[in-house]
């Protein structure tokens, strides 16, 4: 019996689905923070990735607020990501021979976990997306490729046991 599943279906989700929670390294203590949307902003344009933004780490109280104009999403894999909006380093990630693997939190490093180690991967059909690619469509080839498979996923374990063994993942609301 398979621990994981045959079947991974494109779920159609973009970068931008993931950054409303971006886990990052704390500038003050070196633990894990959180960038999140300020809850006192209300866009009722939707505007999400332009939102106002707030760095809270609960290690060692540091908050800051960023209402910035610019924002610099990751590019590619060959050097460790940051989050967009302040540039810190990101939490979740880990290099490997081929790039670094990264995620902004836990639910985008199981998007990848999940289509890593399915032997049979669907795309979301190109006409049903609209206008943007979908995050997986975007994955390096390294990460896609199927003899990869076991150095990414031991490399997505490395991750989430690291965050484990130092508590550094960040509490949901109401847990």
């Amino acid at each position: 019996m398979a621990l994981f599943s045959v079947r991974f279906r494109d779920p159609r989700n973009t970068e931008y689905d993931f950054i409303s929670l971006i886990i990052v390294r704390c500038p003050g203590c070196e633990k894990a923070a959180r960038v999140v949307p300020a809850p006192e902003d209300s866009d009722p344009a939707g505007r999400i990735l332009f939102r106002p933004r707030r760095l809270v780490c609960r290690g060692c109280g540091l908050s800051r607020v960023w209402s910035g104009s610019r924002v610099e999403l990751s590019a590619g894999t060959a050097q460790p990501a940051t989050d967009p909006y302040f540039g810190l380093p990101l939490w979740i990630q880990v290099e490997t021979r081929h790039g670094w693997l990264w995620a902004y939190n836990l639910e985008h490093l199981d998007l990848i976990r999940r289509f890593v180690q399915a032997p049979l991967r669907e795309r979301a059909p190109w006409y049903d997306t609209g206008q943007r690619m979908t995050l997986v469509a975007r994955l390096p080839v390294w990460i896609k490729r199927a003899r990869n498979r076991d150095e990414i996923l031991r490399a997505v374990s490395r991750i989430s046991a690291r965050a484990d063994s130092r508590r550094g993942t960040p509490r949901r609301s109401g847990a």
